[in-house]
């Protein structure tokens, strides 16, 4: 998904950095995509990490772009950790990459994070003296990459640093009491 967002930048990018021969003397870059999506052009958890290595096998590069869908982007990066190679990717965005103690230590984000939107959301608690609060995640497929849980992520790590605050989850389902749900958000939440 998105190769066709960076590709032209890594394009340019690497034509940009062979232009000045000052910046890397006697070096070239170059680039070789591996695509880490299913036959469905869906993120594939499986496919980025076997790409990856194929990839590192073949042509031993200095860096990984991408992927960025967070579960192709999650065994590529550990894999990038320990070779000792940096990945940098606009994707990844959920919470867990923020962990550079050990296997995300070498992964980069170019894009947003969802740490961040957490932290808006402190920001704006903060500014705005809330004191109650209702986070409706309304679909979350454990299929593909997960949007929905991921975002709403941020925020369920972030809010529990507002002083008074009481974060708690309710898990419901299709064919669930979603009155009992509407009920508990109106009466609990801002």
């Amino acid at each position: 998904w998105a190769w066709p967002r960076v590709g032209p930048a890594v394009s340019l990018a690497a034509a940009a950095v062979n232009a000045r021969r000052d910046l890397l003397p006697g070096f070239a870059v170059r680039w070789v995509f591996g695509d880490s999506e299913d036959r469905h052009g869906v993120c594939s958890e499986m496919a980025a990490p076997l790409v990856a290595v194929d990839l590192w096998l073949a042509h031993s590069p200095a860096a990984f772009l991408g992927p960025g869908c967070v579960y192709s982007a999650a065994p590529v990066a550990r894999f990038t950790g320990h070779w000792q190679l940096p990945l940098v990717t606009a994707g990844a965005e959920a919470h867990g990459f923020d962990d550079k103690s050990e296997e995300f230590r070498l992964t980069t984000r170019a894009g947003p994070s969802h740490r961040k939107l957490g932290e808006l959301g402190v920001r704006l608690h903060r500014r705005f003296n809330w004191t109650r609060r209702a986070l409706l995640v309304y679909s979350d497929e454990s299929a593909g990459d997960r949007p929905y849980y991921f975002a709403a992520e941020g925020l369920y790590m972030q809010l529990p640093t507002v002083r008074n605050l009481t974060v708690m989850d309710v898990v419901f389902r299709d064919g669930g009491n979603f009155s009992f749900i509407i009920h508990e958000i109106k009466a609990k939440g801002r």
